[in-house]
């Protein structure tokens, strides 16, 4: 039985249409929920309140946080600067490895205690000096409008945004969507739609559809997650068939992150990935001529550092979210060869570092 709507909680919300047998059908994304009076999609964020479609997490956060741009991760996106983070609460898949599912799966509304407006969210930004925001803990394809609408806030103060997704959604509202966003990392959880199927309820096409559409048709900078499971997706074949369609499709400058997996949620008796694992995928994405491959979730200073790929030298040296060396110039070229990095850069001064300091909103207007 679905929660009962409140008031505070319909606020309008767009991409659906009235089907002829009475019911509304979500626009939104791919799984086209059709929905009664007062039921509520798969999200558990849209609902339906008389003949309309209501975003009942509008301006509700389930918290904020500055972090580190690394820890996103975005690697080629401003290194060393500080990113406010923000999330709120359901998603629009079902992914039994989920490692952010109390805030993802949940069926509660209580956490969302921290309440901001768009406006309110861009200030806090600018007073903690972060470079951007970032759409974040489940995925903002779901509170679309609240984050497009903090997105133009956030551009009025000359403040980036940034979106990390799974990128499940319709062409026409993933174009309205990513329009609003500078960057993204987008979780490419595997190269087979069998996986998708029964471990996220989902499909692999549409999250291939996207990422042609941000690298092809828009000026959004892409990164890529691969969170690696062992006996799921981590085979050498689906690893080399995974990186041969980027290089293809995307082109081989876009970063590759292939992420430890730890047991979680509905996959609690599954082993944590080796870093042996991690090391021979980073080995075979290269190989495949991806050009920035990089490990996570695990301690290795050669997976986490930046090189450049036409003379080798080392750019950027990180140790989990610290930078402890870096030489590129202002505008990310390589000092010793002088080839163009892929990525957004400026002047580097000094790195945010890897703490994470948690945010209190200062009203919501």
């Amino acid at each position: 039985m679905d929660e009962p709507i409140s008031m505070d909680e319909r606020y309008p919300a767009r991409w659906w249409h009235l089907l002829d047998d009475g019911r509304i059908q979500c626009d939104l994304c791919p799984r086209d929920c059709k929905l009664h009076e007062g039921q509520r999609g798969a999200c558990f964020v849209r609902g339906r309140v008389g003949n309309a479609m209501v975003l009942t997490t509008y301006g509700r956060s389930s918290g904020f946080c500055v972090d580190p741009i690394e820890k996103k991760p975005l690697n080629h996106f401003y290194p060393g600067s500080s990113i406010l983070s923000f999330g709120t609460a359901g998603c629009n898949l079902a992914c039994k490895f989920c490692q952010n599912w109390d805030i993802s799966k949940s069926r509660s509304f209580d956490r969302l205690a921290d309440q901001a407006s768009p406006e309110a969210i861009a200030r806090a930004a600018a007073e903690h000096g972060c470079k951007s925001v970032a759409f974040t803990y489940n995925d903002p394809v779901i509170f679309a409008e609240y984050a497009m609408d903090t997105a133009d806030a956030c551009h009025a103060l000359g403040i980036k945004t940034v979106a990390v997704t799974a990128g499940y959604i319709h062409d026409q509202p993933r174009r309205e969507f990513f329009a609003k966003m500078d960057a993204a990392n987008v979780d490419l959880k595997a190269f087979t739609d069998e996986f998708y199927v029964k471990l996220t309820g989902a499909h692999l096409q549409p999250v291939l559809d996207t990422l042609k559409y941000l690298r092809q048709e828009t000026d959004v900078w892409v990164e890529l997650t691969t969170l690696l499971i062992p006996g799921h997706n981590d085979t050498p074949h689906e690893i080399n068939a995974m990186s041969e369609w980027i290089v293809k499709e995307l082109g081989a400058d876009v970063p590759l992150h292939f992420s430890a997996f730890h047991p979680d949620y509905k996959m609690a008796n599954v082993p944590p990935t080796p870093l042996e694992t991690l090391i021979r995928a980073r080995q075979i994405a290269q190989a495949a001529g991806l050009r920035y491959v990089y490990t996570g979730n695990v301690h290795n200073r050669e997976g986490d550092t930046t090189f450049c790929p036409s003379c080798g030298s080392t750019l950027i040296v990180r140790d989990w979210y610290e930078i402890r060396q870096y030489r590129l110039t202002p505008d990310g070229h390589c000092p010793d060869c002088s080839t163009q990095i892929a990525g957004r850069f400026e002047k580097f001064t000094k790195a945010f570092g890897a703490r994470r300091i948690p945010v209190m909103m200062k009203g919501t207007s």
